[in-house]
């Protein structure tokens, strides 16, 4: 044994608590028991059809029961679940399920016409799920879902798992090709439980897991795609512990879907990305003040993009109780650091209390001084990534070996205060070159948005005849709000350095941001200099 396995936690979790609730959406209720008995036949008819110890299944769904079931399937026979962006088109899936080697797919319904584009391109693909969704039938070349989790024997695959069973988790960031980060299975659950203050030991323990499920378990709604980080692996603690995930039944974000589940439900955590998530849900608060019960929520954490120091007061004033908890990590390192903000306490958005593993170096290899006002990139030690799938080079270039020691430096930069705390800047490929300055488009769009009349913005760079590169604020406005961009450009300059703020602003309707709530970077960055060489004439 190399460590802690997941499924055999969550087994552990299904022997204690077999009537407690696993998975909650709408009126749909699948308990621990039937979760573990499901994922035990699925992940048997798998083995059956030829798939072997670590072969990778990719799961194409929505945030729906199925993808969870799914998840602990392949983990249950020891197989490698592969997270597919489901707003991929047929080109993209292509790459990435090419680059994953897949050797099984669970699709759902309406995407049967993208993968029917792209099957012949995978004719070593031993099995095709397809999963009921209202949107058609079942191919002839693919297998109902139901017929698969519910027929035959849940005998256990014929080989053993252990903690060096991997988790590949494809991140496409900011920019260029999906890239598959590869985690120990022993090493991710150590770390989110142990954020979670589970106290789980660097040796696999059954016994202190089973002592840590609880009856009742908390009830927790991943708002973000569990097709992302930030919403699966916020769900493994939870499940660790006998909790239930409940999840949206809408393909869009509906604040008030959110606040009647948390209601309806009883859920205890909420997990989200940044403002668009929470700018919808404290409208919708104080559109209809009274309308929901929010006295079970005790924990809000965002991830992922920035969240506003005025939201986080607004939510507050719905429910003072709450605890939210601004947290930064990346796909190739967990829950770097995080800002707690209560109703009492109120720490400057984008700065953070680092975690014991964690340096702020400059690109030399030096630690950066706190209190210098030097920029430096985030690096962390411990418990990490194996790396990238199949691309060694790019393992280099991140997993860094700094004073003897294995780092995960992923491109984040930052400065330290004199107290420790680190403010985070923003990752190299979205920082901008003005003039021989550098400015970091998170940093700008934190000043942007904190703005009176503005709904969203991001901050771009765009080619400039003059500075090399001109930062431009791409707006949103508020609804009923003026378009005023000399007001947003003065705004900012009365915030950060005149070179930050944004030489023009362009407004649209709205930002369109994916579920995850990140923003299209290279469409917004094509609209910008297309609307800025128009103004150029």
């Amino acid at each position: 044994m190399t460590g802690w396995n997941i499924a055999d936690v969550l087994e552990i979790v299904a022997a204690e608590v077999p009537d407690a609730p696993a998975v909650i959406q709408g009126p749909r209720r699948i308990t621990w028991g039937e979760l573990d008995r499901r994922a035990a036949r699925l992940g048997a008819w798998w083995v059956a059809r030829g798939l072997g110890r670590q072969d990778k299944v990719a799961l194409y769904l929505r945030n729906r029961p199925e993808y969870i079931e799914a998840l602990v399937a392949a983990l249950k026979a020891a197989l490698v679940p592969v997270n597919t962006n489901y707003r991929y088109e047929a080109g993209e899936l292509t790459y990435l399920w090419d680059n994953a080697d897949v050797s099984a797919v669970v699709f759902q319904g309406e995407f049967t016409p993208v993968v029917e584009r792209v099957r012949p391109a995978f004719p070593h693909v031993k099995a095709w799920l397809w999963v009921a969704d209202g949107s058609g039938t079942c191919p002839d070349w693919a297998t109902p879902y139901e017929q698969a989790a519910t027929d035959g024997e849940a005998s256990p695959a014929p080989w053993d798992r252990d903690g060096d069973d991997l988790l590949l988790l494809y991140t496409g960031g900011t920019t260029g090709l999906p890239k598959g980060v590869m985690w120990r299975q022993d090493d991710v659950f150590v770390l989110l439980g142990n954020a979670s203050r589970g106290g789980y030991g660097d040796e696999q323990d059954l016994a202190h897991a089973r002592a840590r499920v609880a009856s009742p378990g908390r009830r927790h709604l991943p708002a973000a795609p569990l097709m992302h980080g930030s919403g699966l692996f916020s769900c493994i603690p939870i499940m660790a512990r006998g909790g239930a995930i409940v999840l949206l039944e809408g393909r869009s974000f509906d604040p008030a879907e959110l606040l009647d589940a948390v209601h309806r439900d009883q859920v205890n955590s909420v997990n989200w990305v940044g403002d668009a998530f929470a700018k919808p849900v404290l409208a919708a608060l104080d559109a209809h003040p009274g309308r929901w019960d929010l006295s079970s929520l005790r924990h809000l954490t965002s991830g992922g993009v920035m969240f506003g120091e005025e939201i986080k007061r607004g939510i507050l004033r719905h429910a003072p109780h709450l605890l939210i908890a601004d947290v930064f990590g990346a796909s190739e390192a967990i829950t770097v650091g995080q800002s707690i903000t209560t109703a009492d306490t109120t720490p400057p958005t984008g700065s953070f209390r680092p975690s014991a593993h964690m340096r702020v170096i400059a690109p030399d290899g030096r630690e950066i001084v706190p209190g210098s006002g030097e920029r430096g990139l985030i690096a962390f030690r411990g418990r990490q990534p194996l790396g990238y799938y199949k691309d060694e080079a790019k393992t280099r270039a991140t997993f860094q070996v700094i004073d003897g020691h294995r780092y995960s430096v992923p491109g984040d930069w930052a400065t330290v205060a004199r107290d420790g705390s680190v403010t985070l800047l923003g990752r190299d490929s979205a920082c901008i070159n003005t003039g021989g300055e550098k400015v970091f488009a998170e940093e700008v769009e934190g000043a942007v948005k904190g703005l009176p009349g503005v709904a969203d913005a991001v901050v771009v760079g765009v080619p400039d005849d003059k500075y090399g590169q001109m930062v431009v604020a791409v707006v949103e406005p508020a609804p009923g709000a003026a378009r005023d961009a000399a007001g947003i450009i003065a705004g900012v300059r009365s915030r950060l350095a005149g070179y930050k703020a944004p030489k023009r602003v362009f407004f649209v309707e709205s930002m369109r941001r994916a579920p995850s709530g990140k923003a299209d970077l290279a469409a917004i960055k094509r609209l910008a200099t297309e609307l800025a060489q128009a103004e150029a004439g």
